[in-house]
């Protein structure tokens, strides 16, 4: 969705859900690599806490220090960004994008607290609407530093707030789920060849899709943004993976599903999927986020 109307689900609250995870439940692990080919790394990534204030676990932002407080977690937050353009365009438009986030999530976070009954359609609006912000914030930025030249980015958004969690995703970096044996890409790439074969004019094989595979439709701080917010509930089961297209562009989702089904860590999941990436080619760079929890009071 854009801005208005219900997110769509993906099914009702888990009966598992009796309990958000404990910080010492949650396995998870991020990483970024700039391939085999570019010199420059043009993808970001942050995964943190929000607390009474953010509490960044990990990211590849430089000079944006961890922040502890004692207070319990009130959500869970992960991010990647992949930059469009070459050299320092695509790094400064990833980098600009996180941190444009990362000041407007408390404010989205508040209104979901106050919201009535945390109202899920109010708060997709409200992430909607931040993530529109960070869009005209990379564009006015654009303009006041025309030596950048053109600013734009992907951004995939995860937030979890027990026992529901949001994506907010722009681009073609993607989002996927897997749960009980079963992988789903709930993302939706916003691509020019994705967007025609939706409409029908081509299907996914013809050679013109995978020219216009690679060229966003969407974007933050492109000529057009349009953030899509789909809502479905937590469950302890659920392994999330969060990634650029330097590993979809090698690594298939069967690959994936092989790598996810018979991990150990998340930590040996995504440097396993890394080699993965970089044995096919490594021709972008390649930055991804997997989590998953683990129920500590079971016997």
């Amino acid at each position: 969705m854009s801005g208005g109307g219900a997110p769509p689900r993906l099914g009702g609250v888990s009966q598992s859900a009796n309990r958000k995870p404990r910080d010492d439940e949650i396995d998870l692990h991020a990483l970024t690599h700039p391939g085999l080919v570019r010199q420059e790394n043009q993808d970001h990534f942050l995964v943190g806490n929000l607390r009474a204030q953010l509490d960044v676990l990990v990211t590849s932002l430089p000079e944006l220090g961890r922040v502890p407080v004692g207070s319990e977690r009130l959500a869970f937050l992960a991010m990647v960004a992949d930059g469009v353009g070459g050299g320092a365009r695509g790094e400064t438009a990833s980098r600009a994008a996180l941190e444009a986030v990362t000041r407007y999530v408390g404010e989205s976070i508040n209104t979901y607290y106050t919201a009535d009954a945390a109202d899920e359609v109010v708060f997709a609006d409200t992430l909607s609407a931040a993530t529109l912000r960070v869009h005209e914030e990379l564009l006015r930025l654009a303009q006041e530093t025309p030596e950048t030249g053109h600013l734009a980015t992907t951004l995939t958004l995860l937030i979890g707030l027990w026992p529901r969690e949001y994506l907010v995703q722009v681009g073609d970096s993607r989002y996927y789920l897997f749960n009980k044996g079963t992988l789903r890409q709930v993302s939706h790439d916003q691509t020019v060849g994705q967007d025609l074969v939706d409409s029908g004019v081509l299907e996914s094989g013809h050679p013109a899709y995978q020219r216009w595979s690679r060229t966003l439709s969407s974007s933050i701080g492109g000529s057009e943004s349009r953030p899509v917010v789909t809502t479905y509930a937590s469950d302890w089961d659920n392994v999330h993976l969060m990634c650029s297209d330097g590993l979809t562009r090698h690594v298939s989702d069967e690959r994936i599903h092989e790598r996810l089904s018979t991990m150990t860590s998340a930590k040996q999941a995504s440097e396993d999927l890394l080699q993965d990436a970089l044995d096919g080619g490594g021709r972008d760079n390649i930055t991804m986020i997997v989590a998953r929890t683990i129920r500590r009071d079971l016997p």
